[in-house]
């Protein structure tokens, strides 16, 4: 009983662990488009563009800060500046205390007589002594606390263009991210439709090879029949038995070449496939008009934007000509409590910088030239761009036809090859041929259908690089 539950326990288990079943190549292309993972990598700096962008923007509407300092100090003159910013700064703070000692000291000298006292007040000689006086207030206060909660607003209110050419050149950045993941998907299809392909050609191509594999068993067969009779060798079984392992090697090979690419479909949509759904064996060729090209491919116009934000990069550098004009408020209040009398104890700060450079040794002409000759540089980019990616289209066309021709040769020599190997087979069986000959028609057939396969492969891979190129968008 145990056993069997354990049994049950597996192969329930069993649809957990296998991978997508018949999976078309339609369904293969949406998953690739959100599950592979490069494509969310390309996602990510397509966020943290957009944030970069956001980040500039906010530039434009300034800072606002809360400031909350807790100070304590007996050094005099933060003492007395704690005073003055709490507004409780008294005569006594200013040391009046002694001033008013000597005062009084020169009242009891003059004994009541207004007269004696002014003749002393005057006396250049009693003035410098009360002068010198050191005021013990003022010079030695005790330690004294200060809390200040103050809030500060600073907002760029003209900086000749250059903070909206930054602003303008992260949001075209992010544009570009967002081609580069259209890149990155673009990229991605290929891959994709090339391994749909690639798996539907080798299972033709093991199809293939299970036929010859099949008609070189009838030929084992015949020649063992043959050699028992007396009409043929023990060494014409061998040939056809190491021909046969040839075959059985090339098929082997083949699947394991087939699993190959099942694996790496499996990692490009990140999920574990197990079959598809075959697709015909050649790509259809799309058509490719220059006018489509220069509108849709992608590195056209990746090299446009490159050069709208060269030419916001030469403006942004001839702001530096410009004054720049920042506006600021600060308010607050300050007491040896925090927060106390808050509003009683106030005050506030408005103001207005202007900045404007005279003189810096040439380097804003410098970066203002550097950024026109950069701008001329990206327009020569845009134009090789043009001009490199036309090429390559009517390179791929031209490829792409010359393969045609070849696949059309090599299905016609293939189709020869196995009728060929039919006629010597019975020619054999007849006495007329030997089977050396028999399997060197064989093998002919063995070489023109890895032949075929190939340049099939090689056309396809170039059709995908075409429809890549093109990014026509969703295409099958």
């Amino acid at each position: 009983m145990l056993i069997k539950r354990y049994f049950f326990a597996v192969f329930a288990a069993l649809p957990l662990f296998a991978g997508l079943q018949n999976l078309s190549l339609s369904q293969a292309l949406e998953m690739v488009k959100h599950d592979n993972l490069e494509v969310k990598i390309s996602h990510f700096e397509e966020q943290m563009k957009a944030y970069e962008a956001d980040a500039a923007k906010g530039m434009n509407y300034g800072k606002l800060d809360l400031t909350i300092n807790a100070l304590r100090s007996n050094n005099a003159l933060n003492v007395f500046g704690f005073k003055l910013q709490s507004r409780e700064a008294s005569f006594g703070d200013f040391g009046f205390s002694d001033f008013l000692g000597g005062i009084g000291g020169m009242m009891q000298q003059a004994g009541g007589d207004f007269g004696a006292f002014s003749q002393m007040m005057t006396n250049p000689a009693t003035q410098a002594q009360m002068l010198a006086v050191e005021p013990a207030d003022l010079n030695f206060p005790d330690a004294a606390n200060l809390f200040q909660t103050k809030v500060t607003y600073k907002i760029p209110l003209y900086t000749g263009g250059k903070l909206t050419e930054y602003g303008n050149i992260t949001q075209a950045l992010y544009r570009m991210s967002i081609m580069d993941s259209k890149k990155v998907i673009n990229a991605k299809v290929f891959q994709v439709k090339k391994a749909f392909y690639d798996i539907s050609l080798v299972d033709n191509y093991i199809h293939n090879l299970k036929m010859i594999i099949r008609n070189v068993d009838t030929l084992e067969q015949v020649v063992s029949s043959m050699r028992k009779e007396g009409y043929a060798q023990d060494i014409d079984v061998l040939e056809v038995q190491a021909r046969k392992a040839e075959a059985d090697s090339l098929y082997n090979q083949a699947k394991l070449n087939r699993e190959l690419a099942y694996q790496f479909l499996s990692f490009l949509l990140n999920q574990d496939v197990s079959s598809i759904k075959s697709v015909q064996e050649m790509a259809v060729m799309p058509e490719a008009r220059l006018f489509d090209i220069y509108r849709d491919n992608i590195d056209i116009q990746k090299a446009e934007l490159g050069l709208q934000i060269s030419q916001m990069a030469v403006r942004a550098e001839q702001a530096s000509y410009l004054p720049t004009v920042g506006g600021f408020g600060e308010y607050g209040s300050s007491d040896n409590k925090f927060l106390n009398d808050f509003k009683a104890k106030d005050s506030y700060t408005v103001g207005v910088q202007v900045n404007f450079n005279l003189f810096n040794g040439g380097i804003d002409k410098a970066n203002v030239e550097k950024a026109k000759v950069k701008n001329l540089q990206v327009q020569e980019q845009v134009a090789l761009a043009k001009k490199g990616i036309a090429l390559k289209v009517k390179q791929l066309k031209t490829e792409i036809l010359s393969l045609d021709s070849d696949i059309r040769s090599f299905q016609t020599q293939f189709n020869f090859a196995r009728k060929v190997y039919a006629s010597y087979q019975a020619r054999y069986q007849e006495g007329i041929a030997s089977i050396s000959d028999v399997l060197i028609k064989q093998s002919k057939e063995l070489e023109v259908l890895l032949q075929l396969q190939t340049v099939k492969n090689k056309r396809n891979a170039k059709v995908f690089e075409l429809n890549s190129i093109l990014n026509p968008g969703d295409y099958l």
